[in-house]
């Protein structure tokens, strides 16, 4: 078997981690995998129980965020729209001119998120994350 192919045979397993309903299912089968996989790969095994904590962090957050949490849509989409900006100037003048140009991206789209509100993220699972009441300062005395 090829090492393409057993890389082909590993990733349903590895993909089949993040389907699990709850975390205490995602960390069981994140343990399962890794010790299917370490029969063939060892050190992929001890890869994945090392990164372990980072692998299943999306699982201590609401159901409903758990696609938007594993997606680098938000970020592949950021990077494109740089380098289609970066493209368009085409010749920076110096250094600074090239760092002041992800900034201005940023601006730009978080302005256009305020002025045009949507959700990444709903508030009715927000609200399962802040569920406490907030807290109330008391007022300043005119001592």
């Amino acid at each position: 078997m090829t090492e393409r192919h057993r890389r082909t045979a590993a990733h349903p397993s590895i993909t089949e981690v993040f389907a699990q309903p709850t975390a205490d299912a995602v960390r069981t089968q994140l343990d399962t995998v890794a010790d299917m996989i370490g029969r063939q790969f060892p050190k992929v095994r001890e890869m994945l129980l090392e990164a372990k904590e980072d692998l299943t962090a999306f699982a201590d957050f609401p159901h409903q965020h758990w696609k938007k949490i594993q997606s680098t849509n938000p970020l592949e989409r950021l990077n494109r729209e740089i380098k289609r900006r970066t493209d368009v100037v085409q010749v920076f003048l110096n250094p600074a001119a090239v760092l002041r140009l992800a900034p201005a991206v940023l601006a730009e789209l978080h302005d256009e998120w305020i002025a045009f509100p949507r959700r990444y993220l709903s508030n009715e699972s927000m609200g399962v994350l802040y569920t406490d009441t907030p807290t109330v300062l008391p007022a300043a005395s005119d001592d």
